[in-house]
């Protein structure tokens, strides 16, 4: 697809672009081709013996053939060794077994090794240097407060790779190459993904500094109006936290866009559970509370931040790029509120 924008031309992948990325770098490496190289060997073998005959030089070349076994048996190829499916290695050279005998074709084993070539050398290519598009998957709010903020540094870095972002709440499928990364607050199940644990933070009550002033030292939880999560999000930690601790809570917002809560709360709307590290990024304060309140606020939510990726792109410059990017982000927080002594 071709998008024009200030004057520039610029190409975004399709996902059908990126699944025929991700079946090229499966084949390149399990390449698929021991009959019909095993035929092109054998007939390349017999004909460098024929023309050694015609030169005159009738010895064979020397093959240590159970040292050659003994290769053959510690390295076998990425689609595993079957007997019959390969030339044997013998003190005369190679010898087709009864298959390759029946299933001989020259000229396509020849069109298949050319194209393996041209596979090997375009996959190459695009391998040796860390450009292109990557598509990430991450939630709204950490979007705008977290990675938004960091680009200019990956950008300095890595000046060719074009970052996509797919800030939303859906949950894409990377099996099926819909984002080639994704930031998670559940680590996700499958042979296909490699998943690595950024950090663990902790939700608490904040507000806005001149509202934290005001409210003081919190002696129940209704006392101020809270910011809650709309009804659709109302199986979220944090939403369940609200109902059950502040049944009868006078809510003054009620949005499942999660930056519309975190401004409200900056501007002292009303109280609002956020993780902590939003704290430090954005005008937020944590509220005080009596020690009568510390159990409840004990049951604050915890969520762990995944990092995934599909196991079959990781190793992609542009994406290996982007991942340690990503993990180099300081993502450690302080210690979460505590009750005023």
């Amino acid at each position: 697809m071709r998008r024009r924008g200030h004057g520039v031309v610029h190409w975004r992948r399709a996902p059908t672009e990126r699944r025929h990325e991700a079946a090229v770098v499966q084949y390149v490496r399990l390449l698929p081709l021991v009959d019909h190289l095993g035929h092109l060997a054998h007939e390349r073998h017999e004909q460098a013996q024929a023309a050694n005959h015609q030169l005159g030089h009738t010895r064979r070349p020397r093959v240590d053939a159970q040292r050659a076994t003994q290769s053959r048996n510690e390295r076998p190829c990425a689609l595993g060794r079957i007997r019959g499916q390969v030339p044997d290695v013998t003190e005369s050279g190679l010898v087709l077994t009864e298959r390759h005998e029946t299933t001989r074709d020259v000229p396509a084993a020849e069109a298949m090794e050319a194209a393996h070539g041209r596979l090997t050398r375009d996959a190459s290519a695009t391998r040796a240097e860390a450009k292109g598009v990557v598509r990430l998957s991450i939630a709204p709010g950490m979007a705008d407060v977290f990675i938004a903020p960091a680009l200019p540094a990956l950008r300095s870095r890595y000046p060719h790779i074009t970052l996509e972002l797919d800030a939303s709440t859906r949950v894409v499928d990377l099996t099926r190459h819909a984002a080639d990364l994704a930031l998670r607050s559940v680590a996700p199940e499958g042979a296909d993904l490699i998943v690595t644990k950024l950090t663990r933070a902790r939700w608490v009550a904040v507000g806005g500094k001149r509202f934290a002033k005001n409210v003081g030292r919190l002696k129940r939880w209704d006392e101020v109006p809270w910011i809650a999560w709309d009804r659709d999000l109302s199986s979220l930690p944090a939403a369940r936290w609200l109902s059950q601790h502040v049944p009868g809570a006078d809510v003054a917002l009620r949005t499942s866009h999660f930056a519309s809560q975190v401004a409200a709360a900056e501007a002292g709307l009303g109280a609002a559970l956020v993780p902590v590290p939003y704290v430090k990024k954005r005008k937020l304060v944590e509220l005080q509370f009596v020690p009568a309140l510390a159990l409840s606020a004990a049951a604050w939510p915890e969520d762990d931040l995944w990092l995934v990726g599909h196991r079959a792109l990781r190793e992609v410059p542009r994406v290996d790029a982007v991942w340690n990017f990503l993990k180099s982000l300081p993502w450690d927080h302080p210690v979460g509120s505590r009750a005023a002594k």
